[in-house]
């Protein structure tokens, strides 16, 4: 590992005034960073160490009714808090399902955001990676890539977001409250993070010392709490990134669907809102043919990006049993789950 300065700031302004110099990056639970750095993929000068900054670490409900996370927050303690558990069920069970328990204590809900790619060839310094050495190539593009994008990827790159988290919030319209040398700003999720076009090493819309202080949900993502799942399919149900996953949440009322969230993971460089296969869903009925009309509608644009053509499939049923789960209603203390039980390849490989 490279050697490094260490800097830890008693202010945000000092933090954001530290982790503008070139070559700095931030620190908090470092479960993906310092595997990083060993590595030899990042190499930063510095280390701004954000875990002491005060105020950060708290879950506000706000009179309005919306939530704020504070970016300091551990994944468990999110997941496992029963007034935030029971407004967001299906973002708790996002939660549950990713990593480990012992890297669900230590993760954070900031950190979460900003997770690097697991594609295999981006961990490999021998290989060409553009989103690690832009201009390099992309070895994953003739390579082993059955896990790797079917959505909004490009030429440049076809390595997928590995966030549980981030696709539940995606479809409650999440945004992200960011303090820089510029002051204050919000920026919703679903533009936070960019797809890779012909500059895939931009993964977001930060700029050089841009801080992460809070992600803040809408009062209206409590509406959803009676019929909303996350579902995830892996290669093993422990500890394995999505192969595919979806966050599906219904407002149902005289057995007819008001209104729909969805949201695809594993599928793209960033959580991909299924926009057109919510608006298809308002005024039906939750059954079946609906569903999979959604589903089809969510997967219309997908692509294979090499040998990944059964990812479209097993996204398309992912959705219907995602939706059909949260038609279902949201069982009760779901931040109690282990991590999710549905989370089994060959059980969404047999949903029709």
């Amino acid at each position: 590992m490279k050697s490094f300065d260490y800097f830890r700031p008693t202010s945000i302004s000092d933090a954001i005034a530290a982790a503008a110099e070139p070559g700095a990056a931030y620190l908090a639970a470092g479960t993906n960073l310092l595997d990083l750095m060993k590595g030899g993929i990042s190499r930063p000068d510095r280390l701004v160490d954000v875990t002491r900054l005060p105020g950060l670490d708290r879950i506000e409900h706000l009179p309005d009714g919306g939530i704020r996370i504070g970016a300091l927050v551990r994944n468990a303690d999110l997941a496992h808090d029963e007034k935030f558990a029971r407004a967001c069920p299906s973002i708790a069970e996002a939660l549950l399902s990713g990593a480990s328990a012992q890297l669900r204590n230590a993760a954070t809900a900031g950190g979460n955001l900003l997770q690097r790619t697991r594609c295999a060839y981006f961990y490999d310094t021998a290989s060409a990676c553009n989103k690690r050495q832009p201009g390099s190539g992309c070895d994953a593009r003739d390579g082993e890539n059955r896990l790797h994008a079917v959505l909004g990827w490009s030429e440049a790159c076809i390595a997928t977001h590995p966030s549980d988290f981030c696709v539940p919030l995606v479809a409650f319209d999440a945004v992200v409250e960011i303090e820089g040398r510029n002051g204050r700003r919000d920026v919703a999720l679903e533009t936070f993070h960019r797809l890779p076009g012909d500059a895939p090493e931009r993964e977001s819309v930060l700029e050089p010392g841009d801080l992460i202080v809070a992600i803040r949900l809408p009062a209206e993502a409590r509406t959803f709490s009676a019929h909303a799942r996350y579902l995830k399919v892996r290669e093993r149900t422990s500890y394995a990134f999505a192969v595919a996953s979806a966050a599906a949440a219904l407002r149902i009322e005289q057995g007819v669907v008001r209104e729909a969230r969805l949201a695809l993971g594993g599928v793209a460089a960033k959580p991909w809102r299924a926009r057109a296969a919510e608006a298809l869903l308002a005024g039906r009925h939750p059954d079946a043919a609906s569903f999979s009309k959604a589903a089809d509608a969510a997967l219309a644009d997908a692509k294979p990006a090499g040998d990944n053509g059964f990812k479209i499939e097993l996204a398309r049923r992912i959705v219907v049993r995602a939706l059909t789960l949260a038609a279902a209603g949201t069982p009760a203390r779901i931040a109690a789950l282990p991590a999710s039980p549905f989370a089994s390849v060959s059980g969404a490989l047999h949903v029709a």
